[in-house]
């Protein structure tokens, strides 16, 4: 079918339909997508208008067909654009989320306090949305979410964990010892000193710092106020009694640990072989002692009332611990040990009392009772000397000189006994029993006692005790015993 236009000009009515269709096509695109609307608008708003006439019927389809072509390749672009910009925001709302979770998983993180300065670290968490990180616990690689920098590393937080526990480090701060990290508590019970009497912490002072006191041989750390409350010691290795370990209660006050009470000399029949043993050891020296002089075994109190009438004494600490009598005196010495009964405590001593009488310059040696044997082999040795001066006729010296030389006496006795313990091949009989053991395990306490006892002696900072030991000791290692006993009788003094 053909329409006749004005003109004269004849359109093939299929044609006009389909450019109709076209049209009302590209109309409904313009209210779709009003940018592409407004280009398009503008781009014909210069072109002639729909109903105007056409020299020709092929003109008009051909510039129709273009306008066609040109709307077609607008919607196509659009389309396009619109579709990147659909992924672009799908992309930025997923980086937000990111961003927005780790934000809030952050503030659920409480970093750590701490605990000593030296030791303690305080590591602080650090959040990021993306990063290619390794945790330097388990080794795999730390995706979104909560992680530690610390240490030069990143931590997954269940890998940060305590060396001691192997539970996580969760806590506000942590503590290190070398490589290791631990929980505040658990290094505090590591690290931290324990008092030896109380067995709690040793508690930190006014300026926050660790404060204790030890025994300069045995080490044994305790709390200061342990020196000023009451707190007994033993009267023999001179260690604070503690809380959870009983020590023996004596006759006269004092009180025994159990490692001393172990080799304790208890009564004056006990102390006869110890006896004949430094009577051995100054016959080996040249320096025997003829007389016989009574060696008796005492309580603390016996042995102060006897030194109120003599000058000369081994003195320990506060204390008096032997004597080398010259009066006539009559002594309570202790004839059958005590026992042990309830509450640590001795019990059933019986003494009897001694009359002293005077045949020689020297009328008895007394001992303190309930001291282990080399402490009292010491004594003793100490006090045989002071007889042995006294029977040889030396003139009365310094207290410096006389002491000390005799300190020098009773040091190499301790020596004597130390090394022969040494030197004494172990036991390889088949027969063997326990008993056996006990007395090995009894021989090693002993050596460590004789080696704190020895010292004691050269330790000692008091100017009798102490100072005249080293001058001695140093002029028996210069010119032997022989020579400084003969120089020491002849001018009183130690030779230089």
């Amino acid at each position: 079918m053909y329409v006749l236009f004005a003109g004269g000009n004849l359109i093939d009515y299929e044609q006009i339909t389909f450019c109709i269709m076209n049209w009302i096509k590209k109309a409904f695109k313009g209210r779709t997508h009003k940018s592409s609307e407004r280009h398009y608008r503008g781009h014909y708003s210069q072109d002639p208008p729909f109903d105007t006439p056409s020299g020709s019927g092929d003109a008009w389809r051909e510039h129709e067909n273009e306008e066609i072509d040109r709307a077609i390749a607008l919607s196509l672009l659009e389309g396009s654009q619109k579709e990147r910009k659909v992924k672009d925001d799908e992309y930025q709302l997923k980086e937000d989320e990111q961003l927005a979770r780790a934000l809030q998983e952050s503030l659920k993180f409480e970093p750590p306090p701490q605990y000593e300065n030296q030791n303690t670290f305080q590591p602080p968490p650090v959040h990021y949305p993306t990063g290619y990180r390794i945790c330097a616990g388990c080794n795999t690689e730390i995706g979104y979410g909560r992680f530690l920098n610390c240490l030069s590393a990143f931590w997954h937080p269940e890998c940060f964990r305590c060396h001691a526990c192997n539970l996580p480090i969760s806590d506000y701060e942590f503590s290190m010892s070398g490589n290791y990290r631990f929980h505040k508590s658990c290094y505090k019970e590591q690290y931290h000193p324990k008092c030896e009497v109380c067995n709690h912490f040793i508690p930190t002072n006014p300026a926050g710092l660790i404060e204790y006191r030890a025994h300069p041989f045995w080490n044994q750390k305790y709390c200061p106020s342990h020196e000023h409350d009451g707190t007994p010691r033993c009267c023999s290795c001179e260690r604070m009694e503690p809380q959870n370990t009983g020590y023996v209660a004596l006759n006269d006050g004092r009180k025994l640990c159990l490692e001393c009470l172990g080799s304790a000399v208890m009564d004056t029949r006990d102390c006869q072989p110890i006896y004949q043993d430094i009577q051995e050891f100054y016959e080996g020296l040249n320096m025997k002692v003829e007389q016989q002089v009574p060696l008796l075994l005492v309580e603390r109190q016996a042995l102060n009332d006897a030194r109120e009438g003599e000058k000369n004494g081994h003195y320990h600490m506060p204390e008096t611990r032997g004597l080398c009598l010259s009066e006539e005196q009559t002594i309570s010495t202790i004839l059958r040990r005590p026992r042990s009964g309830t509450g640590n405590r001795t019990m059933n001593m019986i003494t009897e009392p001694y009359k002293l009488t005077r045949r020689c310059d020297v009328t008895a040696i007394l001992i303190l009772f309930g001291l282990p044997r080399l402490l009292t082999g010491s004594i003793l040795a100490h006090e045989m000397m002071h007889a042995w001066m006294r029977l040889q006729g030396f003139r009365t010296l310094s207290q410096d000189v006389e002491e000390g030389i005799c300190q020098v006496l009773a040091h190499m006795w301790l020596h004597t006994q130390l090394e022969s313990a040494s030197s004494n091949a172990p036991q390889t009989s088949s027969s063997a029993s326990s008993s056996r053991l006990k007395k090995g395990k009894r021989s090693q306490l002993e050596r460590k006692l004789g080696e704190f006892f020895k010292h004691q002696i050269e330790s000692d900072a008091s100017p009798v005790y102490g100072d005249g030991f080293r001058a001695g000791h140093q002029a028996v290692y210069k010119y032997g015993l022989s020579r400084t006993l003969e120089h020491i009788r002849m001018t009183g003094r130690f030779p230089n």
